[in-house]
């Protein structure tokens, strides 16, 4: 993607993530968001079949981040010198979570957020179940390991609500100490 290209499309994400903070995802059009991010109908689309596919992106840009191979200092966290480690990861999710807890907590208070937990179990499934699955010892297991990936993927995303109304007042590190010591023993 040419830089121009990056531009729009994070001119769009920007947008979004402004409209989420302003009114109800079901509330939002594309004309509005077009409209906020300053860029034709034709850019939005070239960019994105539709509102739902923009939400799916700015969740995989979210989550790529997070498991990406070179991490940078951040304002809020720095998990740049520490990789693969199962604790890293699940505390790196939780500051981007907190860090856009405006954009998440309008998402999840309306009927978007449906889609915006599909969204998270499919990566988690895919990303944090692969890392926390693939350094366990797997020969007395008696369930099957999609099973265990959908279990740890609904904990965790179980842990996010909890943490969500209970006003954000944990912290990261704390949280993913709670969620490691509670799947640690079934995997």
């Amino acid at each position: 993607m040419d830089r121009r290209q990056q531009k729009s499309r994070d001119a769009i994400f920007t947008a979004f993530g402004k409209l989420l903070s302003q009114k109800s995802y079901g509330k939002i059009t594309v004309q509005e968001i077009i409209d906020e991010a300053n860029v034709g109908r034709s850019t939005f689309y070239a960019h994105f079949q539709t509102k739902d596919d923009l939400l799916r992106e700015m969740c995989t840009d979210i989550f790529h981040h997070v498991f990406s191979d070179h991490l940078d200092t951040e304002n809020t966290h720095d998990f740049s010198l520490a990789h693969g480690d199962p604790r890293t990861a699940v505390t790196h999710i939780l500051y981007h979570l907190r860090d856009n807890k405006k954009n998440i907590a309008g998402i999840l208070s309306c009927e978007s957020g449906e889609l915006f937990l599909q969204f998270f179990r499919e990566y988690l499934n895919a990303q944090v179940t692969e890392s926390l699955l693939g350094r366990a010892d797997r020969k007395n297991v008696l369930v099957p390991e999609a099973f265990l990936r959908n279990h740890i993927a609904g904990s965790f995303i179980n842990l996010v609500q909890w943490w969500i109304q209970n006003g954000w007042k944990e912290t990261p590190e704390k949280l993913a100490k709670y969620f490691l010591a509670v799947i640690e023993p079934v995997i």
